[in-house]
């Protein structure tokens, strides 16, 4: 298996016989719409054969919510360790709030595939959006938090859910122990049923840095409470941040640098982005707004405006610009197969536990083949 960055004058015909293998192999694998036309700079991931992992063994993990494609699920299920199902949340009361969505098919398939399905438990009210007040009330008020986490067991055995990931965000600093010492309980609570909890963390560099984002985070308890971390590696560009990398390997490292001085390394998942963004130029911050993209369609997006793809060494990430049919110049940033190699080799580099995908609504088949070569992924 290899990687071939597209020239100037290629064509799928003569990379195929260049590298001595089928056409259609490379079309399926990187996802190439007819007539199978290319990007300058274009990352192809070239499959001489089956992908068999010859590495050391990972666990493998991608978040979904319930409206998710059954055909990209099961396309992706074969690649996955554990799927978790986004989101359930709850009531200051501690009663629980189900997707507004069935869940009970991702489960399913889940198991069908021989995937761990994980129910991720996040701040969010009945109205289905984010309240940080909610955090509050259930770790400072006792019955609150044991109904919480009662409920929550209730559910996991009714379901088959097989573990629990506490998404929780933006904690208010003076939660911060309450909120540790809660992880702490829910994970005693889901290790007597046999369950496994996992907890996502901001991306922090250092034990007191400043932010709402940051403050209630203590890595070191919460690395202790838990069975395993994920590391929200991502997000470094935003919807209404300026463009760059969504997860440019040197923030990503410098996360990682920290979290192992706190957490031992085998508890910590990678995040690792499966989308990336389009901004409109000039970026005027308070106005622009970049759009949500998927990796293939940010590739085709270059084809059909004819850019060329660059790489940004230090970043490890693809990006490109183009002016759209209305003359507005856009810039994007997306993740591709050398920025995902980076990332596994920092997997490595670290020996970290597994990559963690947020999130895996659109297929990027090269990925996981890529992953698949790599890792042997424990199912």
């Amino acid at each position: 298996m290899s990687i071939y960055v597209v020239n100037t004058g290629d064509n799928v015909d003569g990379i195929a016989e260049n590298h001595g293998v089928s056409v259609w192999r490379i079309i399926e694998d990187n996802q190439l719409l007819y007539p199978y036309e290319l990007a300058v700079g274009q990352a192809l991931l070239i499959r001489d054969g089956n992908a068999v992992g010859s590495g050391r063994e990972i666990v493998s993990n991608g978040y979904a919510y319930p409206f998710i494609s059954p055909w990209v699920l099961e396309q992706t299920l074969p690649y996955l360790s554990e799927l978790s199902v986004f989101s359930y949340g709850f009531t200051p009361e501690g009663e629980l709030i189900p997707p507004q969505l069935d869940d009970q098919w991702m489960i399913d398939t889940a198991r069908r595939f021989g995937a761990r399905p994980i129910l991720t438990l996040t701040p969010l009210n009945a109205e289905g959006r984010f309240d940080n007040s909610l955090i509050t009330a259930v770790v400072w008020d006792l019955p609150s938090r044991e109904r919480l986490i009662s409920n929550l067991l209730i559910v996991m055995e009714e379901k088959g859910y097989q573990g629990l990931d506490i998404d929780f965000e933006y904690i208010l600093e003076q939660d911060r122990d309450l909120f540790s010492q809660f992880v702490r309980v829910c994970a005693e609570a889901m290790q007597r049923m046999g369950y496994t909890l996992s907890v996502a963390l901001a991306p922090k560099t250092s034990a007191d840095q400043p932010g709402l984002l940051y403050a209630g985070k203590d890595y070191r308890a919460l690395g202790a409470a838990a069975d395993s971390v994920l590391l929200m590696t991502y997000e470094w560009g935003y919807t209404y941040g300026p463009p760059m990398a969504v997860a440019p390997l040197n923030k990503v490292r410098q996360v990682v640098e920290y979290a192992i001085t706190e957490i031992p390394p085998e508890k910590i998942n990678l995040g690792i982005p499966n989308y990336g963004y389009d901004w409109p130029l000039p970026f005027v911050q308070g106005e622009t707004k970049a759009k949500t993209i998927g990796n293939i369609e940010a590739v085709r997006i270059a084809v059909s405006y004819g850019a060329e793809i660059q790489f940004d060494e230090t970043a490890q990430s693809p990006f490109f610009r183009y002016y759209d049919r209305s003359g507005v110049e856009h810039e994007v940033w997306f993740e591709d197969v050398r920025s995902l190699q980076a990332k596994f080799d920092l997997i490595d580099e670290f020996n970290l536990r597994d990559p963690g995908y947020w999130q895996i609504m659109q297929l990027f088949r090269a990925n996981w083949l890529l992953l698949a070569e790599r890792f042997r992924i424990l199912k």
